[in-house]
């Protein structure tokens, strides 16, 4: 089977479970921007010397295709989903994160220079995968204040990663100048 199937030449794309909808529906916006964010903690993990740093974002990658599958799927299929073994983002999930946030604050991280992005390639790399974290919290905001996404978790997920991408990019930083 080719990859070029020509079902979205009309405009529209596929759901999870056969539904059609348009290509700028606010979910496919929403999936779409969290592929991006997954694409950039890719240049992420595959840029930084630090291989902490590239562990912790191949777990969140994964994670990310979490969010991805439940973001795909329209209410009206949800159960389908989680009976079909698939997971929704949990509190576990964003616990995860937390994790991490308190672990790079309890290192004395430096924000110095912190507003203008580019002082290392890792943290530059991070600071464009945080700003693509930004507009996916906005995208989901949007699902979210249509009624069309019940889970909340998702918008906290989601604050709670850039907030991470935000500090990881600050800590690379700061063993920069610790060399």
């Amino acid at each position: 089977m080719s990859i070029a199937t020509k079902t979205g030449d009309e405009g529209l794309t596929g759901l999870m479970y056969g539904r059609r909808v348009p290509k700028n529906h606010p979910r496919v916006e929403a999936y779409g921007t969290v592929d991006e964010l997954n694409a950039a903690l890719g240049l992420a993990r595959a840029t930084t010397v630090h291989p902490r740093l590239q562990e912790a974002l191949l777990i969140i990658q994964k994670d990310l295709v979490v969010l991805m599958g439940e973001l795909a799927v329209s209410n009206e299929d949800v159960t389908r989903y989680v009976q079909g073994g698939y997971t929704l983002v949990t509190p576990q999930l964003t616990a995860k994160l937390d994790v991490q946030v308190q672990e790079i604050e309890s290192q004395h991280v430096s924000f110095k220079g912190w507003a203008t992005p580019g002082a290392t390639p890792d943290s530059a790399a991070l600071d464009v995968a945080r700003t693509v974290c930004r507009r996916a919290e906005r995208r989901v905001y949007d699902l979210q204040s249509a009624g069309d996404l019940p889970n909340a978790e998702v918008m906290i997920f989601l604050n709670r990663l850039s907030d991470l991408l935000w500090l990881m990019a600050r800590w690379t930083e700061t063993q920069q100048e610790a060399r």
